[in-house]
């Protein structure tokens, strides 16, 4: 946790706050980078998964990595906006994207189908004479998501290496997405694999050349080095999260709020909407401005607990659109002191895995879903070595 959410028990802030800690996401990308002889692709998707993308980017960057990922073009044009330079690849857009603005900032396509190469080539050709597009051909290797299915395949390499001859596009890379990665025995990581090289020799055959060929993420960096390739794609490990809980990854964010009121209840007060806890004795609530809106998970009730005054206390009752409450037995705290919500964990709060685990959900929703209401702070991330600030 950082050294503000383990001192402070007063604030004069007026509502939650989230930090973010960049030297979290600094020694995430430094552990994960040293895990595979691949580049590493820093995917700052979603706003970096909560954590602010260019943020995490340019930390990402400093510590390991090489390039960025992000679903959309807008999302692309965004870090291009706060003058992150690197090459960043946009993988998920509709063929009626802004493919020409993307050109012009030299972001990289992901192309899953001959409409969306097609969609890519049109722009190419009626924006001012430029570079070939730089594009990496998406192949489904068993999600039954994004990508272009087996079938369609070899008509799109064959497509694609049209485009090159005639100086359009250039195939930089060959990408897909393993659905099972957290579970290394599961088959469909053997079939992933083997749709994904078979993917490989085909564009190959058709004439193409690709430099990057990436299918692995978090969980299978981590957990099948058979999968690595020449990139590796980190989103979730670089902000703390393992899917597979195998590391010790270190979580990147700390979520406070204050304390409104506090008041005595009797036996028998039923708390929010429904009544759905009532207080088995008498016993002291104290009300956090911070609910559903902000991101907490309506479906933690009953279970959830944030740590208040240097112990663990229940969220009790339903938590609201815009508040929870705490349940404080027969302690005393004042209004404006500062309950935990979440962070690391080193000072006994509660983890965004807990929470997680609470809501019946994933810590990627977590952290992705806390609400603009929140006040966001950022601590620096540590200086890189040397070596590795010539690679950013």
């Amino acid at each position: 946790m950082s050294a503000l959410a383990v001192v402070v028990t007063r604030s004069t802030a007026t509502g939650p706050r989230l930090e973010v800690d960049l030297s979290a996401v600094a020694a995430n990308t430094r552990l994960l980078a040293s895990r595979t002889v691949a580049q590493v692709m820093a995917v700052v998707k979603a706003d970096g998964f909560g954590h602010g993308a260019a943020d995490v980017a340019r930390t990402a960057l400093a510590h390991g990595a090489t390039s960025l990922g992000v679903t959309s073009i807008d999302e692309a044009l965004a870090l291009r906006s706060e003058g992150v330079g690197a090459p960043v690849l946009s993988w998920l857009n509709p063929l009626g994207a802004a493919y020409d603005a993307a050109l012009a900032a030299r972001v990289e396509l992901a192309v899953p189908s001959r409409e969306h190469l097609d969609a890519v080539v049109r722009a190419q050709q009626a924006g001012p004479r430029r570079r070939p597009a730089r594009v990496h051909l998406h192949l489904d290797v068993g999600m039954a998501r994004d990508g272009a299915e087996p079938a369609a395949w070899p008509a799109l390499c064959r497509a694609a290496r049209r485009a090159e001859r005639a100086g359009l596009v250039r195939v930089v890379g060959v990408m897909g997405h393993l659905g099972c990665a957290d579970d290394p025995a599961d088959v469909c990581n053997v079939l992933g694999r083997r749709r994904f090289a078979r993917g490989v020799e085909t564009a190959r055959a058709a004439g193409l050349r690709p430099a990057q060929r990436h299918l692995a993420a978090t969980a299978a960096t981590l957990l099948d080095v058979r999968s690595h390739h020449t990139v590796v794609r980190l989103g979730a490990g670089l902000v703390g999260i393992d899917p597979t809980r195998t590391t010790p990854l270190r979580p990147a964010l700390t979520l406070t709020a204050p304390v409104v009121t506090v008041r005595r209840v009797r036996a028998g007060s039923g708390v929010g909407y429904g009544h759905t806890w009532t207080a088995p004795a008498v016993t002291n609530l104290a009300l956090l401005p911070l609910g559903y809106a902000d991101g907490v998970p309506r479906a933690a009730a009953g279970r959830a607990e944030v740590l208040l005054r240097g112990r663990r206390r229940p969220v009790v009752g339903r938590i609201s659109m815009d508040q929870l409450v705490v349940d404080l037995g027969e302690d005393h705290v004042d209004p404006g002191d500062v309950a935990v919500v979440f962070g690391p964990g080193d000072a006994g709060e509660p983890t965004v895995a807990e929470w997680a685990a609470w809501a019946g959900t994933i810590e990627h929703e977590v952290v992705t879903g806390i609400g603009s209401r929140v006040r966001r702070a950022t601590s620096p991330a540590p200086s890189p070595s040397p070596r590795l600030r010539s690679l950013s």
